[in-house]
């Protein structure tokens, strides 16, 4: 079929030089554009009819191509028929010094130079050019720049301090790409909206045509649902199904026949990275334990580096939903994955050996951070792997980690300070020489829900099977230190957002506890607080605290950009959510104080964020790692995965069987089955074991 515009039929092919896999090519094949394929890029001028449109491509980016090579007598020869060319990544062109290898760039994006691409791509604005390979030229006047800058949608901070290379510029009338713009579909290219708005303009730009329609532009890996797609009947449990089959798609969980290739990158402490495995690699069972994820990094072939990590909260929170989806479907192998993973921590790896299970030890109990940092100790990933675990166990109906379970939350009581306070890590070392007692009852006070609340909330659960009244005495003593404090002196780390999303949790358990008006007024206090930012989509946004109250690095230059952990956004009011620190938290604990009131308000913003959640997991039938994902960025005012990549560790798209899939995953099945967590783990048989391990690790240690 011809290719319409405006409503006048197009009879002129386009000409062109490249692989026929090319994404520009396939793109323009399914629009039915007359496709003129040619062998040399000389051949396809000479066949080209005057006036018509000419692409040259390199074959095989981003390999540099020795046949794309543009001599001063192809141009002549294009000019003399007034052919309108577009040429990239070429190993030679009349004029430009071209080197033979490409810079190959990670954190650098497109940035736009020009107002050629109307409103909807002012300039400053930001392109996301994955993996970019560029061979390096000077140009003048260029439309697209490649450079590292600070920013969502703009270049808040110019480009006046940062090294540039251009990637799209004319010369001699000729349009010029230094990249593999082409490779937008391969690549994974972002904003959608954007890179579309680049095509727009140069196909409009070749062809000599205005209003250009791509009605059959493709995403490798899309969001589940559009922003007002009705959502099917069964939508939310065919988003459960494929949310715990990602554990599977993904391979995350170690076999014996790669351990050595998982070891090479997991043992490393401070950056267990490495290539995408090889998704023919069968499947561990559990006993090895499951792996972290992807990392936010996206190759040119659109595929995602690993995250080797074996981590303890890891362990306890991705068995939660193993055993959880297990008891739902009736799959008997979740179950045993679920269990296999719990014996692991608890039993198998290094994260309770040594000290930490040595009874005479200030450590016992505890859990440590990573099989590669056994000797580190967060409060927070301690509590996520202990609550995983505790419904873990529940759904699998039996007693056989009560011990450990208590054992491990009181491991971390006792090195809990007077005011209910732990801080945000300890060190196996330091608590081995001071004692438990020092850490008992010293003075400290550390305002950061997200590293403090949900070991408060596993004090105040435990507190309900066992009665031992400390636990509740310096769990209420903390949270009424921190409330009576917020929101001048919380630390806020990545977003404030994730501080209140994380205080509700332990808020909406005290008031199980103890059904005070205080208490209920300080739960409605922070749920109304986090909901001033949700959406009309479900979508909680992310918002910045005070100045000067954040834990990472602010972003002054751009130089700062992918130098330390760090927020989503730029500045607050950028419609941007987050899947790692929020939204995930946000549904669990919201759910959980909708349980515990009956709130109508609670309800209606867990629902709206549930449905939110189902819509934007991701399905993609190229990347089965990434099918039924969820990665830490939605930008749902585009509805794209979009955001700033600024955090060194946890980016934009990011995944984690933990933190993100487990309590999603879980807490969707829990809304399906009318449960909350506390409904699951309410006939714990914690409630006459705890009280043993209690007596023996509470009791004053010999001198």
């Amino acid at each position: 079929m011809a290719f319409v515009v405006q409503g006048s039929a197009l009879p002129r092919a386009l000409y062109f030089y490249g692989s026929e896999q090319n994404d520009l090519y396939q793109l323009l094949k399914r629009e039915g554009f007359n496709l003129k394929k040619c062998e040399t890029p000389m051949a396809a001028v000479k066949a080209a009819v005057k006036g018509s449109g000419v692409f040259i491509l390199a074959k095989n980016y981003p390999q540099t191509d020795p046949q794309n090579r543009i001599t001063a007598q192809l141009l002549a020869a294009a000019k003399a028929k007034g052919l309108k060319l577009y040429i990239e990544y070429p190993a030679e062109f009349p004029g430009l010094d071209i080197p033979s290898k490409p810079l190959e760039t990670q954190l650098e994006r497109g940035v736009v130079t020009t107002g050629l691409f109307g409103e909807r791509l002012k300039p400053m604005s930001l392109l996301g050019i994955n993996n970019c390979f560029v061979l390096p030229v000077q140009a003048t006047n260029p439309l697209i720049v490649l450079a590292k800058v600070v920013g969502v949608d703009k270049a808040e901070y110019g480009l006046d301090d940062t090294p540039t290379n251009p990637i799209l510029f004319e010369k001699d009338g000729t349009l010029i790409a230094m990249t593999g713009l082409s490779n937008f579909e391969t690549g994974r290219y972002g904003p959608q909206a954007s890179i579309k708005t680049v095509w727009r303009y140069i196909l409009e730009r070749i062809m000599g045509t205005r209003n250009m329609q791509l009605k059959h532009w493709r995403e490798d890996v899309k969001p589940m649902f559009g922003q007002d797609e009705p959502l099917p009947p069964a939508a939310k449990i065919n988003s459960i199904r494929k949310g715990v089959e990602w554990f599977n798609n993904g391979h995350f969980f170690v076999h014996p026949s790669w351990k050595a290739e998982w070891e090479k990158y997991g043992n490393n402490g401070t950056k267990p990275i490495g290539p995408p495995l090889d998704l023919n690699k069968p499947n561990g069972d559990g006993t090895l334990g499951i792996i972290e994820g992807h990392t936010s990094t996206i190759y040119y072939d659109g595929r995602q580096q690993y995250r080797y990590w074996m981590r303890a909260d890891v362990q306890g929170e991705a068995s939660m939903t193993l055993a959880a989806a297990g008891s739902l479907l009736n799959n008997n192998e979740y179950k045993t994955k679920s269990a296999n993973l719990i014996d692991f921590m608890f039993k198998t790896s290094n994260l309770r050996a040594g000290p930490k299970n040595d009874p005479n030890s200030p450590a016992f109990g505890l859990l440590g951070w990573a099989t590669s940092n056994a000797g580190t100790f967060y409060g927070d990933d301690n509590s996520r792997a202990i609550l995983g675990a505790i419904a873990a166990a529940n759904y699998l109906k039996t007693d056989r980690w009560d011990k450990e379970l208590t054992e491990a939350i009181m491991g971390n009581f006792r090195t809990t300070g007077k005011q209910g306070f732990r801080g945000e890590r300890l060190e196996e070392g330091d608590i081995i020489k001071h004692g438990w007692p020092y850490y008992y009852n010293r003075d400290l006070q550390h305002f950061s829900p997200h590293f403090e609340s949900w070991m408060w909330a596993c004090y105040l659960w435990l507190y309900a099977k066992t009665g031992y009244e400390p636990l509740l005495t310096k769990t209420k003593e903390a949270i009424k230190e921190t409330m009576a404090v917020y929101p001048d002196k919380w630390r806020w780390g990545s977003s404030m957002q994730t501080q209140r999303a994380r205080m509700i949790l332990p808020l909406a358990w005290l008031v199980r506890i103890e059904n005070t008006e205080e208490h209920r007024q300080w739960l409605d206090m922070m749920v109304t607080e986090m909901l001033k930012n949700q959406s009309e989509s479900g979508a909680i946004r992310e918002e910045q605290g005070a100045k000067g109250k954040g834990m990472f690095k602010e972003l002054k230059k751009n130089s700062d950009y992918g130098s330390d952990e760090g927020s989503l956004i730029f500045k607050n009011g950028e419609e941007i959510s987050c899947m790692l620190y929020t939204n995930n938290f946000a549904l669990f604990s919201l759910h959980e104080a909708e349980m515990a009131t009956g709130n109508p308000k609670y309800k209606e913003a867990t629902n709206k964020l549930s449905d939110f959640l189902t819509r934007v997991q991701v399905q993609s039938e190229k990347h089965k790692d990434l099918d039924g994902a969820w990665f830490r960025a939605f930008d749902y005012g585009k509805w794209d995965y979009w955001a700033s990549n600024s955090d060194a560790g946890w980016g934009a798209w990011c995944t984690l069987t933990g933190w993100i899939q487990s309590w999603i995953v879980t807490t969707q099945i829990q809304i399906q089955q009318k449960q909350s967590f506390w409904d699951v783990t309410k006939n714990s048989g914690m409630a006459t074991s705890g009280k043993a391990v209690i007596e023996q690790m509470m009791s004053k240690p010999k001198e």
